[in-house]
């Protein structure tokens, strides 16, 4: 029986260069994937929140 298995790699993401720390990346990629929000939605609830 032949092992047809995917190898799960993980992979560090490099924020190198970017605006905004990683957190704050982290949860506008969370809540535009999460809810059903535009990027401008998303854009104004973290300039809500600081």
């Amino acid at each position: 029986m032949a092992d047809n298995s995917v190898e799960m790699t993980s992979s560090t993401i490099s924020y190198k260069n970017h605006r905004f720390p990683p957190q704050i990346i982290a949860r506008a990629v969370w809540l535009y994937f999460r809810f059903p929000l535009s990027l401008r939605l998303v854009e104004e609830m973290l300039l809500e929140r600081g």
